[in-house]
This record gives structure tokens, sequence and C-alpha cells, in this order.
């Protein structure tokens, strides 16, 4: 149903498209305002709980979306919807970093991350695809059951996952001193800055050429699709890739800023312009995150996952409006 609120508020639900556009948007800066809380609550109290928290809120969410009527309804139900998307944010990756170190495999992170986020990235495009069919063939009742479905097996899967045990020094006593490493934020935020530059620019790069060319359905279907996959492909190459530094990571984003600008120059190489981007985008995410957890302490990692994802949504939010700002003009 990714693809279809728009559709159910405004044509089912007879909502004004400005308001309802407005709510979303509230609702997008509400989850990249939440992102370093939640990630505290899922360093405090447990990533598993976390991510059962966040389906259960999901799940009341999409039966929010499915059943609530008028302004407060709307309201409610892309609120819920952020907050169900921040309880799991950054704590997927915690636990999986977690569980690798557990098991003595911590150099699987990245691969396993990898291979993880190329099926998530197919697996998004397929359900959308799929959830078009359903509403057309049996209704928008029948796309929110299955919405919601989806939601609960998702807690249901967190349920049957084990919270890896407590590094060394958590399990010494309340009163013997503890060191922590803290992140080095410092680090971090050259660590974070490049792909949330390089993921901005690519979201900006899709969203002209779907506003801009006069392209028709078709095309633009066909132009999405390729994007998409090219960020599954470079998520699947991120597989083999070794584990790459701050400087690697800069180059890349630095090699992505000079083909952005090469399109802006000359406009036909937009199209292999922003697949490229998103090809090294799909890359570059993988090899961040296990960056981002090997610099964090182990009471801080979904922390530390939370605040690249709030970096990631506040520069493509920026960059969408100035891209939208330009085409207006």
């Amino acid at each position: 149903m990714d693809g279809l609120y728009l559709l159910w508020w405004v044509q089912e639900k007879q909502m004004p498209p400005a308001l309802v556009a407005a709510t979303m948007a509230a609702g997008d800066l509400l989850l990249m305002a939440l992102e370093v809380p939640t990630g505290w609550f899922a360093d405090r109290f447990g990533n598993r709980r976390s991510l059962m928290l966040g389906s259960l809120i999901q799940v009341a969410g999409m039966l929010c979306c499915w059943l609530a009527d008028g302004i407060p309804g709307l309201l409610l139900a892309c609120l819920l919807v952020a907050v169900g998307d921040a309880f799991r944010s950054g704590a997927d990756q915690a636990l999986l970093y977690r569980t690798c170190v557990a098991m003595d495999r911590e150099s699987a992170f990245q691969g396993i991350e990898a291979r993880s986020r190329a099926v998530q990235v197919i697996a998004l495009a397929a359900l959308t695809v799929g959830g078009g069919v359903i509403v057309t063939q049996w209704g928008f009742a029948a796309g929110w059951l299955a919405e919601t479905m989806l939601c609960a097996m998702g807690g249901l899967v967190a349920y049957a996952m084990v919270e890896p045990p407590a590094c060394a020094d958590e399990d010494e006593p309340d009163d013997a001193p503890k060191r922590r490493v803290r992140i080095p934020w410092k680090m971090a935020a050259l660590v974070i800055l490049p792909l949330a530059f390089l993921d901005a620019v690519t979201s900006a790069g899709s969203f002209v050429l779907q506003a801009a060319g006069g392209r028709s359905a078709g095309e633009v279907t066909v132009l999405v699709a390729l994007i998409t996959l090219a960020d599954a492909a470079g998520s699947a190459l991120a597989i083999r890739l070794p584990a790459l530094g701050v400087r690697a990571q800069a180059v890349l984003a630095l090699m992505g800023a000079c083909v952005a600008c090469a399109a802006l120059m000359w406009p036909p190489a937009m199209v292999p312009a922003t697949i490229a981007l998103s090809f090294a985008t799909g890359a570059s995410h993988p090899l961040r995150a296990a960056s981002i957890q090997r610099l964090a302490s182990d009471d801080m990692r979904a922390r530390a996952a939370s605040a690249a994802n709030a970096c990631d949504m506040a520069l493509s939010t920026l960059l969408l409006l100035l891209a939208g700002t330009l085409l207006t003009r």
C-alpha cells in the first residue's frame, strides 16, 4: 500500500490533497525527531523489544489508516506510522551486529546487512506493485488487511528473535567502575555525512526525473523500477566488498557529486547519472552501517544507526525542497 496512501485518502476518504500532503510531511518530521530517542530506548531496554513495539504500533497505524475518518483519523494514522518506523529504525542493525559479535562472526555483518538490504529493496518494489494489484482486484479493504497482516508478521518475527548477551563490561556489578568507549562523534560524522549527501542527491535526481520532462506514466514506472533495481544491485555488490574506511566512503561521495554536477550541466545524462548514483547509494549503505557499528559502544549502537538515518532524512528533505523550488521557477 506504500504507493496508495495518497489515493486512499484523497479519492476514497475525500480529504483535501494539500492537507494530506502536509500531514504526511508532519509524520516524516516526527520520524526524524524520534530517531535518536527511540534509538536510546532500544539501547536501554533491548533492540528486540524495540522491534516488537514498533511493529505493534505499526499495526495500530495501519488499522487507523484503514478505519479512521476525518482529519483527526488522518493525523493519528500518520503519527502512529512514524512512531512505529522510529522504534524499528536503528534497532535492526544494532541487533544484527550484536548477534554477529556474540557468534564470533563480526566480519559477517557487512555481508548480511548488504544481502538483507538488497532483498528489502526488491521486496518493497514487489509489494508496492502487489498492493496495486490487490486493490484493483479486491478493493482497498483487502489491501489494508494485507498491509496490517504484514506488520503483524513483522512483530512475530521480532518476538522469535533472541537478544544477544551483554558485553563483558555490562555484566560487571553496578558498583564496579565501568570504562565506556562512547561514539567518537566527529569520526562518526565523517562516516555518516558522505552517504547522507549521496542519498539526498539521488532522491533529488529521481524527483526531478519524475516531475519534469513530460514522461508518461509507463515511462515513469520503468524509470523508478530501474533506479530501485540499481539500488538493490549496489547492495548486492557490497556483499563482496571489503570493509571501507572513512576516506574511501568520502571519495565515493565526491565521485557522486561530480556525476550530479555533470548531469546538471548536460541534462541528457540525468537518467544514467541518477541510476549510477542509486547504485552507489545501495553499495554505500551496508559499508556505512558496518563502520558505524564498529565505532559505537555496545550501549549506543541503535542510537548511532538512528542518528545516521535522521541525517539522511534531513539532507534528503532539504535537497528535495531545493529541487522542487528550482523546478517551479
